[in-house]
């Protein structure tokens, strides 16, 4: 599992987290909500590595991780899909996939045929550029470069933002269908309520850099979390 403990992260004089502890068990899926601004990317990138900690500790499998660089998290399963999704607009459809090779073995550097299952359309478009895609297109070519690397913990930053209906109901199955697995820890940030609802076993909401509630999702209530996500 991913376990952070009292995390604390600043840009310079200015404090972004404080004091984060946040627990993604494995077969379950974690939904971070927050309006904007609150910390919410500046944790996945601390989880990374893209972001040095100030304060605290990343605990994945058991390792304390908050010293590794970026490619040696990424070399223990750590997969991250990012806001804006950032796929490489000049390279093919098959050539932004392959990216993910990157962290494996010479011998699993192929896209597995699940992937195209997952994303049939992707499977049409293999020799377009990335920036030719739609926004939706380019999500699920994120998402799919992200399941390339095989990962054992996915970090998925507002998948639906700037998404048509028809592809966030797409993406909220694929997540689903990827958690039912068991072997993956997925942790989402989300600022769509609804999205997160149907998916999460357990829901945090974080403000002003802090975790403010916390728990399963069942037992949540969902007015509350509503009144301290909502502008």
């Amino acid at each position: 599992m991913l376990m952070l403990e009292r995390i604390g992260l600043r840009y310079g004089a200015a404090a972004v987290l404080k004091g984060v502890s946040l627990e993604a068990e494995i077969g379950k899926i974690t939904c971070l909500l927050g309006r904007n601004g609150v910390g919410k990317t500046s944790l996945l990138r601390a989880i990374v590595g893209h972001h040095p900690i100030a304060d605290g500790k990343i605990i994945w499998q058991a390792k304390d991780i908050g010293g590794l660089k970026p490619f040696e998290r990424a070399r223990l399963g750590i997969a991250y899909v990012p806001q804006g999704r950032e796929i490489f607009p000049l390279l093919t459809v098959q050539e932004n996939l392959e990216t993910g090779f990157a962290v494996l073995p010479r011998g699993q550097r192929r896209v597995p045929a699940e992937i195209f299952d997952l994303f049939p359309v992707l499977a049409t478009m293999l020799r377009r550029r990335g920036g030719d895609l739609s926004g939706g297109q380019q999500q699920q070519l994120a998402l799919a470069r992200a399941l390339v690397m095989r990962p054992k913990l996915l970090l998925l930053d507002e998948p639906t933002e700037g998404i048509q209906p028809s592809i966030i109901k797409n993406i909220g199955r694929v997540i689903s269908l990827i958690s039912r697995s068991g072997d993956m820890t997925i942790l989402l940030v989300e600022q769509y309520f609804d999205f997160a609802r149907e998916l999460a076993d357990r829901i945090a909401v974080m403000d002003r850099g802090e975790i403010v509630l916390q728990g399963a999702a069942s037992s949540l209530d969902s007015a509350e979390i509503r009144r301290r996500i909502t502008v």
